[in-house]
């Protein structure tokens, strides 16, 4: 009798891996194609072609020289999408300095946190960006910060003398010849299942690599034009994005700071884009959009959706009223630099709707029984484990976390509940972490109730995702009052909770309980409170959208 196939399998590719840092790239690609545009950035307006951009990358490298950055050391980078976020990307990528990737919603709390953990010593830093007022913010953390040496604001006479710096091209070359491909050169903070953020940390060959074959499935070549409407401190921006045009001479056209649909389908129609990227709520919003039928998408051919599960009528809708023939869904982490499984573009649509794609080149993936780590049969549910040139070197001095997400053999577990079926195309079931993903932000409960618990009402607090039709996730948290409290409403937590948290991670449901749903060992039963939200709040309409 046949054994049944087991749920493994490796992306078998002709294309060689790149073995070459992130400057090296840069350098090759602007010397091929000098004059193909890199980079618009439309609410700017700015326009560097790829020698413009390599020699600005040059200027800003030395200023970092001269500044003091060592190979290794940390700089940070806050702000929203824009040029200077590009040019900070590829100058510390030559000089070996490691990017820290601070999220633009992140207030004083997880600044400081990020800063200090990651021991960043330089941090670029916008001066505002919506509500928030980056100057105070770093005003009132910096005396926390014995590490950080120098701020420099993105607007200020600092950061224009930085970026004029002459080139030294000795002293440059040198550093860049020091450099190896397999050195660290980013951290990206994931939120953490204790409380804390964990810093990710990839290296030139991680997301080179992975922006590199992420756009060979999607056939860019020097003549696409990428829309990049996601944020460049998330791997769908910096990595998707910036170096998956970046490895095939492309341009990235930057509609705006932040996301706004009237913008984006505005940049893509001036722009003539034939690439368009998002997260299921962005490309919802742009359908919805008054304006939507006045713009001429016929340039698009294709694109990506990812970081939360698309509803199947949202894509059909994207392809047929966007022209996105080609469209891929990925899916991916953080510490996989981000993407694993992908679709192709000659999948039938049923197989982009209805599942996250195949193994992507050079890396292997398996669904492995969550108690006996053995490979499951093909069909069966179990978590979703991949190895290969993606997956993280590890969280940045945490060897204890790095060592519960990635296996001695060099597997990484994701966590994510996960199927096979007999072609290789997987599909995500359900999450064995409580994570929840918010809009495409990955919020895990046990960092929200850490900070609920300093409210001087709160006995305690336990926080589930919940069906949204517009997020695919919502907040939800139940909590236990101390006596004699008065009772919390939504608004009142929000208000206690603005500020301090980023906004997605503020629950958007309160329940007053006295007690929590418990197994006879004391566990608290996140899967029978997620079942009661759903019927309290009247959510089965969300609970019921069909997702990929």
């Amino acid at each position: 009798m046949t054994a049944p196939a087991l749920s493994y399998a490796h992306g078998a590719s002709p294309t060689p891996l790149l073995g070459e840092t992130i400057g090296t790239c840069l350098e090759r690609i602007a010397a091929a194609h000098p004059d193909r545009e890199a980079v618009v950035s439309c609410e700017q307006g700015v326009r560097l072609t790829y020698a413009e951009l390599d020699a600005a990358v040059d200027r800003l490298a030395c200023g970092l020289l001269t500044h003091g950055i060592g190979a290794g050391d940390r700089v940070g980078i806050w702000a929203p999408n824009c040029v200077e976020w590009m040019l900070v990307q590829y100058a510390t990528a030559k000089v070996g300095a490691i990017l820290v990737n601070v999220n633009p919603a992140y207030r004083t709390h997880e600044l400081a946190y990020a800063l200090r953990q990651s021991g960043v010593q330089l941090l670029f830093s916008a001066s505002a960006f919506k509500t928030s007022d980056y100057r105070a913010m770093v005003a009132e953390v910096t005396g926390e910060l014995s590490g950080l040496q120098d701020v420099v604001f993105l607007d200020d006479v600092a950061w224009g003398a930085l970026a004029a710096t002459p080139v030294d091209p000795d002293a440059l070359a040198g550093r860049m010849a020091s450099l190896a491909f397999d050195d660290a050169i980013n951290i990206q903070y994931t939120s953490g299942t204790t409380g804390f953020p964990k810093g990710a940390t990839l290296t030139h060959h991680n997301i080179l690599n992975n922006g590199f074959f992420v756009g060979e499935l999607c056939s860019y070549t020097e003549a696409d034009r990428i829309c990049v409407p996601v944020p460049f401190y998330h791997c769908f921006g910096m990595v998707m994005g910036n170096l998956a045009a970046l490895s095939h001479g492309a341009c990235v056209v930057i509609p705006a700071a932040g996301f706004d649909p009237a913008a984006t389908l505005t940049a893509v129609a001036a722009e003539r884009c034939t690439s368009l990227y998002g997260v299921p709520t962005m490309f919802i919003a742009m359908l919805a959009d008054p304006g939507f039928d006045g713009h001429d998408l016929s340039s698009l051919r294709t694109g990506i959706m990812a970081g939360s599960p698309c509803p199947a009528e949202v894509m059909k809708r994207v392809v047929r009223d966007m022209h996105m023939s080609e469209v891929s869904i990925c899916y991916g982490m953080t510490e996989t630099s981000p993407v694993s499984t992908q679709t192709r573009k000659d999948d039938p649509l049923e197989r982009r709707v209805g599942s996250i794609g195949r193994v992507g080149p050079h890396v292997e993936v398996k669904i492995i029984d969550p108690v006996t780590g053995r490979t499951v049969p093909r069909g069966e549910t179990g978590e979703f484990c991949t190895r290969g040139y993606s997956v993280m070197r590890g969280y940045w001095e945490d060897p204890e976390k790095t060592a519960e997400a990635k296996d001695p053999a060099g597997w990484m577990h994701t966590g994510d509940l996960a199927t096979m079926d007999a072609e290789g195309y997987l599909n995500i079931v359900g999450r064995s972490k409580d994570m929840v993903i918010r809009g495409g932000e990955n919020v895990y409960p046990r960092e929200v109730e850490e900070f609920l618990y300093t409210h001087p009402d709160i006995a305690d607090a336990q926080v589930i995702g919940v069906p949204d039709e517009k997020y695919g996730e919502e907040l939800c948290v139940w909590v236990q009052l101390r006596p004699g409290a008065a009772e919390l409403d939504a608004a009142a937590l929000r208000e206690f909770c603005t500020g301090k948290l980023a906004h997605y991670k503020i629950p958007r449901y309160v329940r007053c309980v006295d007690a929590f749903p418990m197994t006879v060992t004391g566990k608290v039963r996140k899967n029978v409170m997620r079942e009661e939200s759903v019927d309290l709040l009247g959510l089965h309409d969300a609970a019921g959208v069909r997702t990929a």
